[in-house]
């Protein structure tokens, strides 16, 4: 094989290794608790995160070569709850402008150069990423594992995994005089898909 053939085969491999994320039909939300003396009367906000974008670096016979990259755009996200709308507004409002300060901070990140991936089956693995998770302007280790099933061009990686909102300069909320508050640790969960690209 010449040098341009395997340079053309080399390249081919690079680019159906590249997955991207569909964020239509992918899914990824954030669950806060209330806490304090109003908090049997209060909701436990569920916040749905609707503007992300990202890709995936897999290879089924070079798992030690994979990678993620995730972009999340902090003003999209939503509350999922059945809430009135005016309870809907002030919770959004509070979390753009107080909690995340979209205006500062318009980008969430999240970066996983290197994930260890073990084959579980033919199609199902199970991976961990060791990365790191910018959020309000601060950058730490964030490690996720994910169950990653590889169903012919389309990736589909699921999971959950939790952060205390302090960790990243969060200012806890609290309405009513601090009767009901959130508290500091958010759960995430996730089912991400992401289409080989040809």
């Amino acid at each position: 094989m010449d040098e341009i053939t395997t340079a053309a085969v080399e390249a081919a491999e690079t680019v159906s290794d590249r997955y991207v994320i569909d964020g239509r039909a992918s899914r990824f939300n954030v669950s806060a608790f209330a806490t304090g003396l109003l908090a049997a009367m209060g909701h436990n906000p569920l916040i749905g995160i609707r503007d992300f974008s990202g890709e995936m670096s897999f290879n089924p016979d070079k798992l030690e070569d994979s990678s993620f990259r995730l972009s999340i755009k902090a003003s999209s996200l939503s509350v999922q709850n059945d809430i009135s709308d005016k309870d809907r507004r002030e919770i959004e409002r509070l979390m753009n402008q107080e909690v995340l300060e979209t205006a500062k901070f318009s980008e969430i990140l999240y970066e996983a150069p290197g994930i260890s991936v073990t084959k579980m089956t033919d199609m199902l693995y199970s991976a961990t990423l060791n990365g790191e998770l910018t959020l309000h302007g601060v950058k730490r280790s964030q490690t996720i594992t994910a169950r990653v099933a590889l169903l012919g061009s389309m990736l589909r990686a699921s999971g959950d995994f939790s952060l205390d909102q302090t960790d990243y300069n969060i200012k806890l909320v609290s309405v009513a005089g601090g009767a009901l508050k959130l508290k500091d640790e958010l759960k995430f969960s996730f089912e991400i898909v992401a289409r080989r690209q040809e």
